[in-house]
């Protein structure tokens, strides 16, 4: 099957509207990826249609829509290769993920004096749950720091490690520098020692083949607008034997199995005893959707286009002067930038007037910028729908703009 890139783009009708004057580029994918049409009709047509609250329901509806995201569910765990569907946790997102593992494992598991390992290039959300954690308990935080090129200093893991280490966190792809890390091999590293592992897979699941069997991991956490589908839905995959052990972490409904007064209140069996209140139901339709769609166009096409794309936007860019390109040569999803001493706000902003979205600022990854004693960096992003014209725009653009701030 041939990429045919006309087709592809036309079934994302984002990408047919102009921004000031100019065709849209839409180089914001790692912030959030556009949508498919088969995504918006799938929930147009559950609202239209299917809609009802689900769980507990007797009624037709809401028993066909307990179904369908419960059929949803078995999806997801196939796609990630997970064992049971009963570990698929749906969350809002990455962010809550984390939390719900901090909060739940985390409050229950470590005590006074342990520590757990992140690493320097995290993205805020694999980093804060973690302070607030060891804050309350007295534990400690590890940094497994990365070189100038972008690449973890694996050689540091075991002066982090000690017998008191409890969990390694650590990003599958940087949000920042496109980093691919490798995890299946880092994981195995710190297993020896007993270490458990949660994947913050925001930046990978929409790039790379995630299969969480394979990497042994414990915990893998990504979140569904990433990937083509809404805003608002998101899943942890956690190994059923931990999430057996874990307490709830949110209370109300659809955690519980018997609720008493003043207290005994017992709880749901997994994966539910995770999902408090009623769900976020049209989402789960849609990132049902939005799977399903990536696996019928399939994902080898996809990441082929994406390699493709990524080795022509380096070899383009390499033509802007003083342009500075941080990470290593071998990346995926991203492209951060500067532009010699011009700051990544004027940049963008000059580069919106020609229709070309890219995100600017810190990328919620401050400790990396301070790496590299930057305040901020441009960051364009990557997805197969991303076309080599476009690319072109984005370096004579960069160019332009060189030129006209007096570069």
């Amino acid at each position: 099957m041939e990429f045919d890139i006309k087709s592809v783009r036309a079934e994302f009708p984002m990408l047919n509207r102009k921004v000031n004057g100019h065709p849209l580029a839409y180089f914001d994918n790692a912030a959030s990826s556009q949508r498919p049409l088969s995504v918006i009709d799938a929930e147009n047509y559950f609202y239209q249609h299917n809609y009802a609250s689900v769980h507990r329901g007797i009624h037709s509806l809401s028993i066909q829509a307990t179904t369908n995201i419960e059929n949803i569910r078995n999806q997801v765990a196939s796609f990630v290769n997970a064992a049971s569907s009963e570990e698929i946790i749906f969350v809002k997102g990455t962010t809550e993920g984390i939390n719900l593992v901090a909060n739940s494992w985390g409050n229950n598991e470590l005590k006074l004096g342990d520590n757990i390992i992140i690493t320097e290039m995290e993205h805020h959300a694999n980093i804060v749950p973690w302070q607030m954690l060891v804050e309350r308990i007295g534990a400690e935080i590890r940094i497994l720091p990365f070189n100038d090129y972008g690449e973890l200093m694996l050689e540091y893991i075991n002066e982090l490690i000690d017998d008191r280490t409890k969990l390694l966190a650590l990003t599958h792809v940087s949000n920042v520098l496109g980093t691919i890390n490798p995890i299946k091999k880092i994981i195995e590293k710190v297993k020896s020692y007993g270490i458990l592992t949660l994947v913050d897979g925001a930046q990978a699941v929409m790039h790379c083949t995630v299969d969480v069997q394979d990497l042994d991991c414990d915990f893998y956490v990504f979140s569904g607008h990433k990937i083509y589908a809404p805003t608002g839905i998101g899943v942890l995959y956690a190994r059923k034997s931990l999430l057996n052990i874990m307490p709830p972490w949110e209370g109300g409904g659809a955690m519980i199995k018997q609720v008493m007064l003043p207290s005994g209140t017992t709880w749901n069996q997994i994966p539910w005893r995770f999902e408090a209140g009623t769900p976020n139901i049209v989402g789960i339709i849609g990132l049902g959707a939005a799977l399903k769609w990536v696996n019928n166009l399939s994902l080898d096409i996809i990441f082929k286009r994406e390699n493709l794309l990524m080795d022509y936007a380096l070899e383009k860019l390499s033509t802007v002067p003083e342009l500075i390109i941080y990470g290593p040569k071998e990346r995926c999803g991203v492209i951060s930038f500067n532009l010699g001493k011009y700051h990544a706000f004027d940049v963008g902003s000059f580069l919106d007037q020609y229709g070309i979205a890219i995100r600017t600022g810190h990328h919620c990854a401050m400790p990396l910028m301070q790496h590299y004693v930057v305040s901020s960096m441009c960051r364009a992003s990557f997805v197969f729908y991303n076309s080599e014209e476009e690319v072109d725009r984005l370096a004579a653009s960069l160019i332009r703009i060189h030129r006209l701030l007096g570069g």
